[in-house]
């Protein structure tokens, strides 16, 4: 039988158009590693201090803590119509990464939210919403629960950690710890946090690794009697460099 040599040269034709578009198929492989820890053991960490009007505990506390439940909470108090309470250092935060971090902004969502408001600043127990617009070291973050910066911006530097979660430096820190005021954070086995009450020694924004956050919460006199929760979105941001 006798083939066209036509059909010869299609079938070649076919033969090599499909080598020339075959799909080519690799796998490779490549480990990762990182660790779930406890809110204060974290990379960018939170600390307890004030107590809460509330009970006998901080303010910030872990209400469970088994694993998978270990997530932190703020607990502000019961307040009626038209009263107001501060608090100067609801919680901590403390950066334990090697390089800079920087605080962009905070928004809130939640029921009531319009009754809060924040502040980062580095005095412990300094009511800074008494304070004039051009105080020093400390920026209001949100005001009645309106967001007023945004991820261009950049509220609050924290200098580079050193990995411990047993200590917050107060001073510029040069990651070998040359020159740095090293102040303890405790653990509190009531409120399942660790915590600091340091007067003694202030943050200052772009020369210590952690910050203060103070709390307000204003009732007006017409809020109906309610339960109010919801949650609070701190955003960093970090460049890193060629060492």
């Amino acid at each position: 039988m006798r083939i066209d040599r036509r059909l010869v040269l299609i079938a070649v034709m076919l033969i090599v158009l499909s080598m020339t578009m075959a799909t080519q198929y690799a796998t490779t492989r490549v480990s990762y590693s990182f660790a779930i820890v406890h809110p204060s053991d974290s990379d960018i960490r939170y600390i307890g201090s004030d107590n809460s009007s509330d009970d006998t505990k901080r303010v910030l506390r872990v209400n469970n803590n088994g694993t998978g439940t270990q997530y932190a909470t703020l607990e502000l108090g019961d307040w009626m119509p038209d009263s107001k309470k501060s608090y100067t250092a609801a919680f901590g935060i403390v950066n334990e990464e090697p390089f800079y971090v920087n605080i962009t902004h905070v928004n809130i969502t939640g029921t009531n939210n319009t009754y809060l408001s924040m502040w980062f600043h580095g005095d412990r127990d300094q009511d800074v919403s008494l304070l004039g617009d051009s105080a020093a070291n400390r920026v209001k973050v949100l005001a009645n629960g309106s967001q007023i910066y945004s991820s261009s911006d950049t509220v609050w530097t924290f200098t580079p950690g050193d990995q411990d979660p047993g200590t917050m430096c107060a001073d510029t820190y040069n990651y070998v710890g040359a020159g740095c005021t090293q102040l303890v954070t405790a653990w509190d086995d009531t409120s399942k946090i660790k915590y600091s009450t340091n007067d003694a020694n202030n943050s200052i924004n772009g020369s210590s690794d952690f910050v203060w956050v103070q709390v307000v919460v204003d009732v007006p006199p017409d809020a109906a009697t309610q339960a109010a929760t919801g949650k609070i979105y701190i955003h960093f941001k970090a460049a890193t460099t060629d060492s």
